[in-house]
């Protein structure tokens, strides 16, 4: 059975995590992609503290599409060093993650 990810990542603005997320499920490196915001973020950056305003996306994909989907994400990202995390989703209902595992298939 496949292992399933939820992969997220932030950008500065909506239209970055539009860009990233459409070319991603375009390239069948994720079923699905949702981009949320704005949040706010505090965070530690070039040894100072720092406060700013971004966008949340979170991408279902597979183990099996990660390491793509990871390159496409820091490929396409505006930033140098974007964040890109993954979490295992323990359960699901069987006909999503079929779903999620035919959507992002290679033969597809």
């Amino acid at each position: 059975m496949a292992v399933h990810l939820l992969v997220t990542t932030t950008t500065p603005d909506r239209a970055a995590g539009a860009k990233i997320a459409g070319s991603a499920v375009s390239a069948r490196l994720a079923a699905t992609a949702q981009v949320t915001g704005p949040v706010a973020s505090f965070f530690w950056h070039l040894g100072e503290q720092g406060e700013g305003e971004e966008w949340n996306v979170t991408f279902k994909t597979t183990d099996a599409r990660y390491a793509e989907l990871e390159a496409h994400i820091v490929e396409q990202h505006p930033w140098d060093k974007p964040e890109v995390t993954a979490v295992e989703l323990v359960r699901g209902s069987a006909d999503y993650l079929r779903w999620l595992e035919e959507a992002t298939s290679s033969d597809a």
